[in-house]
């Protein structure tokens, strides 16, 4: 199989493979543990790679410290949280508009409004997330709450997207994540370590954040940099679109979730606007 493709179609695979671990390692660990170890592992791994001790100056350390917090410290203690309440499926499908909430928050911060092209597929991808979480309004306050937390996740991986953006052009992708992951390990211990320690531990939970850290944290984040050195980050980002699918299938098929239909055309919808979206700002 062709190296190129397989660095294009990985990062995907693995993000939306991360809401199954996730899922299986609430068997044996509270959300705050759940963070705080896969932060952990994923900065150990991370540290095995030479590129992740490139120098950073110290004029970008405030950057990198906003980064910690809104890339790893709070989004990812959402989603623990977040899958209490809702299935592993419905957390990737949703996790379909992360660029759309990334475009959004870039315009607010340029105070720029989007061409034409980009806010059709905004508006089409919005229209697709509101039918993914559709379902959630019949099921009560807890399933809405898990969606909250989702959303809430994704303006944060906005945010940040907008802070990392010059920083991995000047750095690279491993020396900043590196660094963001120790500010968010700092941050996530408090809380997550305890909850750690008192896990009551089965294999399978502990293998899924074995890979949760070093897959989902670590890994799926040094090939993306790769693929956007070797394709270009447009054509890189392209990955993230399989994220909900997987996360669907893997959800149906492994922890056999009920996925309502008007949920899953939510998802293709998600997609499509995100892929206008692409399309329209590549021209």
């Amino acid at each position: 199989m062709n190296s190129g493709w397989l660095l294009l179609v990985l990062p995907g695979l693995i993000w939306g493979a991360s809401f199954l671990f996730i899922a299986e390692g609430l068997r044996s660990v509270s959300p705050n543990g759940i963070t705080f170890m896969r932060i952990a592992v994923g900065f150990l791994t991370l540290a095995l790679f030479p590129a992740a001790r490139k120098p950073v100056a110290r004029k970008d350390w405030g950057k990198v410290a906003w980064l910690g917090v809104l890339w790893f410290a709070f989004p990812l203690s959402m989603f623990p949280f977040a899958e209490q309440r809702v299935s592993s499926a419905m957390t990737g499908m949703l996790n379909g508009a992360n660029p759309l909430f990334a475009t959004v928050v870039a315009c607010l911060i340029a105070k720029k409004a989007p061409s034409r092209g980009v806010t059709l597929g905004l508006l089409v991808g919005l229209g697709g997330t509101v039918l993914i979480g559709l379902p959630a309004a019949n099921e009560g306050t807890s399933s809405l709450f898990g969606i909250a937390l989702i959303m809430i996740a994704m303006v944060s991986y906005g945010i940040a997207l907008s802070i990392a953006r010059s920083l991995q052009q000047q750095y690279g992708a491993v020396p900043v994540i590196w660094r963001a992951q120790l500010v968010g390990l700092v941050l996530t211990a408090p809380l997550g370590l305890p909850e750690l320690l008192a896990a009551k531990w089965e294999l399978w939970p502990l293998l899924s954040l074995l890979a949760l850290g070093i897959g989902g944290t670590a890994i799926a984040n040094i090939l993306m940099a790769a693929a956007a050195g070797k394709f270009g980050a447009a054509r890189a980002s392209g990955s993230t679109f399989l994220i909900p699918v997987v996360a669907l299938v893997l959800g149906v098929v492994i922890r056999h979730e009920h996925v309502v239909i008007v949920s899953v055309v939510g998802c293709l919808v998600c997609i499509t606007g995100a892929w206008m979206m692409k399309r329209a700002s590549s021209h």
